[in-house]
């Protein structure tokens, strides 16, 4: 058994993933943290429940954060950020600033969990009116919606009749830089599609997308609900456009499907966005010397059969820091990432 702890650097649920296998197979473990809270973006962007299972993201991550913090084997830094690195696997030395003080962390090996944050859909273009109209919102703004069980238009306060979301919104595009699909926006899109219809029954609700990509089991799980059960309509086209008319948003594109134009009003409109590098995430990076892909996301050194190591040894990676994931693919590469840095301490000191 190594002498150091193992550092997780984030909080969210690979972060939590990460530190509580390290806790359970016997490690000290300090976890670092840059927001004043345990759960990461599902708290912090109040997400209202989980894809695919709809289980209550509250209840949910808040139990993984309760079970880790009663481990007696745990120190966790809240408000805390790493701000130097020196030493090698088995004897790194973090600097870590928190309140209002800079401390060293020695520790034996360290695993980021830096997380993402979402495209902003106004940052390259105004296509969308994301900044001009207050009724076109992203997927994170209509899951703070549910999760207050309101939906409502932003700009009167009234129920929305149509509601529509268009997919792909920083993803899969090679003009902003970001040709890889984001994985999780179609089947969360899906998700808060069943979710409107159920707590407005008289709302239209559609999605505009190039193709849905539901991987694993998603497709039985919210896919074919969403059309059989819950009657959102899914059209295959481009969305060029969204304008004003009126009180309304108009739509405008290309039914690929019919081959033709296509122009409809919506209420609201929900913009799927996609998955981008979190500024931590860029940012340790550079402070840990971890070779990161053309995307900014940390670039693991040995796939696909090892998908957490880093270029650096004794320093592993886990979650949305790696590139696009969803929950399931956080908490399997969290333990993934704490036991290899476990192992990976323990041949050093043995060594």
């Amino acid at each position: 058994m190594t002498d150091k702890p193992i550092v997780v650097i984030g909080g969210g649920p690979a972060g939590i993933s990460a530190a509580q296998t390290a806790c359970d197979l016997g490690a000290e473990v300090v976890l670092i943290e840059q927001r004043g809270f345990l759960g990461g973006t599902p708290i912090a962007e109040n997400y209202a429940s989980l894809t695919p299972h709809m289980r209550s993201a509250e209840e949910v991550v808040g139990a993984m954060v309760e079970r880790l913090t009663a481990s007696t084997s745990l120190e966790v830094l809240l408000d805390a950020e790493v701000t130097g690195l020196s030493g090698e696997a088995g004897a790194f030395a973090l600097d870590v600033a928190a309140g209002g003080a800079v401390r060293t962390v020695d520790c034996a090996s360290i695993v980021v969990a830096s997380g993402f944050r979402h495209f902003d859909p106004g940052r390259e273009t105004q296509m969308y009116g994301y900044y001009e109209y207050p009724d076109v919102i992203a997927l994170q703004d209509l899951e703070a919606m549910l999760k207050a069980g309101d939906v409502r238009r932003p700009s009167n306060g009234e129920t929305p009749k149509r509601l529509c979301f268009i997919q792909c919104v920083g993803s899969r595009d090679r003009h902003i830089g970001n040709e890889y699909c984001s994985k999780v926006c179609c089947g969360v899109a899906s998700k808060e599609a069943i979710e409107v219809r159920e707590a407005i029954p008289d709302c239209e609700v559609f999605i505009f997308y190039i193709d849905m990509r539901m991987y694993g089991y998603w497709e039985s799980q919210i896919y074919w609900p969403a059309q059989e059960r819950h009657h959102v309509q899914y059209v295959k086209g481009i969305v060029s456009e969204v304008l004003a008319k009126g009180d309304k948003l108009l739509v405008r594109g290309e039914d690929t499907t019919m081959g033709r134009p296509m122009e409809t009003l919506m209420d609201m409109v929900v913009l799927s966005v996609g998955m981008e590098p979190s500024a931590g995430t860029r940012k340790l990076a550079g402070i840990l010397g971890v070779e990161q892909n053309k995307y900014g996301f940390i670039q693991a050194a040995n796939p696909p059969l090892d998908t957490v190591s880093t270029s650096k040894p004794g320093i592993f990676a886990a979650g949305a820091a790696l590139g696009p994931a969803d929950l399931e693919d956080c908490a399997s590469s969290g333990a993934a990432a704490a036991a290899r840095a476990l192992s990976a301490a323990r041949m050093v000191i043995g060594a």
